[in-house]
């Protein structure tokens, strides 16, 4: 009698939750274009997910078939061919029907012809239905065809049906997306979702220890490649072993790290963005108080005391303060691998809530990262009905998510924003967005100066001998970050209009005067107010609005929306 295998988590679920007859119908999603480990007379091979189903159900079903609507209907062995027709004609003759002679390959028609099969109590089947997004498809019913709807009843009669339930058979739907498939199957109350997962650290250590490695060089060793591929599929694993092989180049960190961007952003069809940050705190000037606050997080982190770090942050501020520049130097200190979402969002119906799940799965499978969301006011606001409820449900996966204590220390959501007041209130509250880290424009001059020396030493722009930043300092009150830079900028070109590569008195001195800083101030004053407002501690307030109460706080915020009406909505 040959042992029984040892089974993935998900298949594991799947075979307890069938023998205690809680479900006849699994849905599978997630990973299931990865491969899995199938051990058989003392070897171990990794197979594609059907591959693996087949050898699975074979243990126990007489007949395993598979359906996708590119290849039709394809057995496990041959053997189960006959099998599989003599118990289709044999239902037929009894019902009077005209006999099986061969098979179909249209959804619409294959359908029916399993459904025969696995309602029969006298049979013992197991019915794979892969690429299931493309027989029953995600949208309203009255965009559907015909066959489409034909096949969307179909299956949800399966999963009624309690003839199925009370059988020996199983039907196992695959899709990689759940949003990509018909809501009315996924509501279905006899259907039992299981997320098959990425491959854990330890999954990946069982495959590098059963890959040959001869003539892959390594830098570091299997194990602490399998820890530094974290968010990598088998699949992609076994691609770079063998792209190493061909190549001769040994695998590296770096090699890692450039193979699981290209892989993350690819996965994700450019919904995330992959920073690699080329600053740290020491490029930022000014900020003592926020930079200390956020340095003790940073620490925490890697220091692994995951139950000292905020769930999430949010860096609310008028536009040029720097909340990204510092957002992405939080990054380097904290060793947090860096996502930046981009434009998740798109007009099928669905689709932005797939886009945003996708990114959550590789987010959680990475782990130890650090994902930005920038300008979250128009990423996250409550849309109403204008938008058929998806930034409703976007905000209720996003909670759902950060309410998930698992995630502590290891994901931390950043959200940038200038204007707080249009975000979710529930969304930020604490035990989701712990930090509320306020900034502001520079107090004085000698945080303008810090600033601008910082921004040198990240350009690496050098000053000609005794060239002084007194008149840059002095003429730039009440400038942002952003615009204290752009002075540098003009002033680097004026060197580099008469070929000089450092800068001289006059470069400075001519830029200072020449470039001009935003003249909304009252919107900017109003993105200033909702900082204080916002802030999470009066320690990172500038010393002007640390003794303001919150009903002085409300008083401005309620006269500066008066004054600039519609503006402020």
């Amino acid at each position: 009698m040959s042992r029984a295998p040892v089974l993935p988590s998900w298949a594991d679920e799947l075979r307890t939750r069938y023998l205690a007859g809680e479900a006849s119908m699994f849905l599978l999603h997630g990973n299931v274009r990865d491969l899995f480990a199938w051990e058989e007379d003392g070897t171990v091979r990794w197979l594609p997910l059907r591959a693996f189903l087949e050898r699975f159900l074979s243990r126990t079903k007489e007949i395993v078939i598979a359906y996708n609507c590119s290849e039709g209907l394809e057995f496990a062995d041959p053997k189960m061919n006959p099998r599989f027709a003599r118990a289709i004609n044999a239902r037929r003759i009894l019902e009077g029907r005209e006999q099986l002679t061969e098979l179909p390959r249209s959804a619409n028609k294959v359908l029916p012809l399993l459904e025969d099969l696995i309602t029969d109590p006298a049979q013992s089947a197991a019915v794979v239905l892969d690429y299931v997004e493309m027989v029953v498809p995600a949208g309203e019913l009255s965009f559907m065809s015909e066959a489409d709807k034909a096949n969307l009843v179909t299956l949800q009669r399966w999963a009624s049906d309690p003839a199925l339930l009370q059988s020996d058979n199983l039907v196992l739907l695959i899709t990689e997306q759940i949003a990509d498939l018909q809501r009315r199957v996924v509501s279905s109350a006899q259907l039992h979702a299981l997320e098959v997962q990425l491959p854990a650290e330890g999954d990946r250590a069982r495959f590098l220890e059963h890959q040959d490695l001869e003539g892959v060089t390594l830098e570091m060793g299997a194990e602490n490649l399998a820890r530094h591929t974290a968010g990598l599929t088998l699949v992609h694993l076994r691609g770079l072993l063998r792209q190493a092989r061909q190549s001769g180049q040994s695998i590296t960190y770096r090699t890692v790290t450039r193979r699981k961007k290209a892989i993350i952003e690819q996965e994700c069809h450019g919904l995330v963005e992959f920073l690699d940050p080329g600053h740290d705190f020491r490029h930022v000037g000014g900020m003592e108080q926020v930079k200390a606050d956020l340095m003790r997080v940073a620490e925490a982190v890697k220091k692994g005391h995951r139950n000292r770090v905020p769930m999430g942050l949010i860096f609310v501020g008028p536009m040029g303060t720097g909340k990204t520049y510092v957002a992405e130097a939080f990054a380097a200190e904290s060793g947090l691998t860096c996502l930046k979402f981009k434009n998740f969002r798109e007009k099928w119906v669905g689709s932005t809530e797939a886009n945003l799940e996708k990114i959550l799965q590789v987010v959680d499978a990475l782990g130890y990262v650090l994902l930005i969301i920038d300008e979250a006011d128009r990423s996250l606001s409550g849309g109403g009905e204008s938008d058929g409820g998806t930034s409703s449900r976007v905000i209720a996966r996003l909670k759902e998510f950060m309410s998930d204590t698992s995630h502590r220390g290891r994901v931390v959501i950043l959200l940038m924003t200038n204007r707080p007041d249009k975000l979710d209130t529930d969304l930020k509250r604490p035990g989701r967005f712990d930090v509320k880290v306020p900034f502001f424009f520079p107090e004085t001059a000698e945080e303008r100066r810090l600033i601008l020396e910082a921004l040198l030493r990240k350009t690496k722009l050098g000053l000609a001998e005794g060239v002084t930043l007194d008149h840059a300092v002095e003429g730039t009150e009440g400038y942002s970050a952003a615009e204290l830079e752009a002075v540098l900028l003009v002033a680097a070109g004026n060197a580099a209009a008469e070929d000089r590569d450092q800068l001289a008195q006059e470069d400075l001195d001519g830029a200072t005067d020449d470039v001009i800083p935003s003249r909304d101030v009252r919107m900017l004053q109003f993105m200033e107010m909702l900082a204080v407002f916002e802030a999470s501690s009066r320690r990172m307030l500038p010393e002007r609005y640390q003794s303001m109460d919150t009903e002085e706080v409300l008083k401005r915020l309620d006269l500066l929306r008066t004054t600039l009406g519609r503006r402020a909505l």
